[in-house]
């Protein structure tokens, strides 16, 4: 391995966009990591340390301008269980321009997306890598992200730091989705951060209305309609047997590529088959009172068969303008796709009936019926 390739190695982890105070609190919250990752926790902490004068003078120059900003708007949310199709569903309604939306930028280094951002942008985005860890969609300087890996570089509420410190993988999962263990002040602390986070991203983009995408939010509801009121939200929904599978493979390329300590302990099906229920059923409990101008749901299967056509519904559904005049960049993008290969996830009957038994009033609910199956 060439000196240059060791050093892309080295810089790859997400943990180089946090700032100190996360840091040494993950690191003193997870034990110690081995001498093998040592090179990457030293490249971590020392693109902390240069960053910090522009860090702080992001945070000074940030709430100067917040004070003349008038609050954010509520944003249109896309929820769904991990490899739900929520990130094509992201992808295509991005194209509008009535939506903001995370850039690469704002993940990478949310801190300073306002500043030094600006100045590395070029370098950043030649760092950036072809297609997702996680599957084959391409990554492009204008991919639109999900939040939660920037939030993990913003405060140690993440399930993400299980990811990267799997030594105490349960507890930082279940707090990083569903705010086990955690007290009133760490959940305001979440909801602070967030909120702070998404005016930066609308200051970054200059669109207010902001479509945001992340799984973890799908178990969250009640916190996001409790911060906005009149908030909407899509529900995009896949057969659960294609969705542990694929999730299954999701945990373990995350822990392959990322893990600073070692995860062989860490079971995934099991962790994959404990969640979903609780993320879907926290989502059922948070989205029943709400009208169907503010909830929609659609399924990938659908989407994928009529995407025009499901989109329109949704716009119709929440009774979102501009949809005719979106249309032509829903088009183009979904044009670009036509030929995309979708990861091949092989279920066999061992697995189904495993998923049937541990997630079946869901199976029932969202699963592909049988040919020939009516209702």
């Amino acid at each position: 391995m060439t000196v240059t390739a060791l050093n892309r190695k080295l810089a790859e982890h997400p943990l180089c966009g946090a700032d100190l105070r996360t840091l040494a609190t993950v690191l003193k919250r997870n034990g110690p990591v081995p001498a093998r990752h040592l090179g990457q926790i030293a490249v971590v902490l020392g693109s902390a340390l240069g960053r910090l004068p522009f860090t702080a003078i992001e945070r000074i120059w940030t709430a100067s301008r917040l004070r003349h900003e008038p609050e954010l708007p509520a944003p249109l949310f896309i929820l769904g269980h991990w490899r739900s199709g929520t990130t094509h569903l992201y992808n295509v309604m991005s194209r509008s321009p009535q939506f903001g939306f995370v850039p690469p930028l704002a993940v990478g280094l949310p801190w300073e997306i306002l500043t030094l951002g600006r100045v590395l942008r070029p370098l950043l985005e030649r760092a950036l890598p072809e297609n997702r860890y996680i599957d084959n969609v391409a990554v492009t300087p204008d991919s639109p992200q999900e939040d939660e890996i920037g939030l993990a570089n913003m405060m140690p509420l993440s399930f993400y730091h299980g990811i990267y410190f799997p030594k105490r993988f349960v507890e930082n999962h279940g707090a990083g989705i569903f705010f086990d263990g955690c007290g009133e002040r760490e959940v305001e602390l979440w909801r602070d951060t967030f909120v702070y986070f998404l005016r930066k991203v609308a200051l970054r983009q200059g669109r207010p209305w902001l479509l945001i995408k992340n799984p973890v939010h799908t178990a969250r509801v009640d916190l996001l309609r409790a911060v906005w009121p009149d908030a909407k939200f899509i529900h995009i929904h896949r057969d659960p047997n294609e969705v542990f599978v694929s999730t299954v493979g999701f945990y373990k390329k995350l822990l392959a590529q990322f893990a600073l300590q070692p995860h062989d302990h860490v079971d995934v099906e099991r962790v994959v088959l404990e969640t979903y229920p609780r993320v879907m059923s926290a989502l059922i409990e948070h989205t029943r009172d709400l009208p169907a101008n503010r909830f929609v749901e659609i399924g990938y299967d659908a989407l994928e068969r009529d995407p025009l056509g499901q989109i329109g519904r949704i716009y119709q559904s929440l009774e979102l303008p501009g949809f005719e005049r979106d249309r032509t960049a829903f088009e183009a993008y979904l044009g670009t796709v036509r030929n995309y290969a979708k990861n091949n996830h092989r279920l066999d009957e061992a697995v189904a009936d495993k998923v049937r038994r541990a997630w079946g009033p869901y199976v029932e609910r969202w699963g592909r019926q049988p040919a020939g199956a009516t209702g």
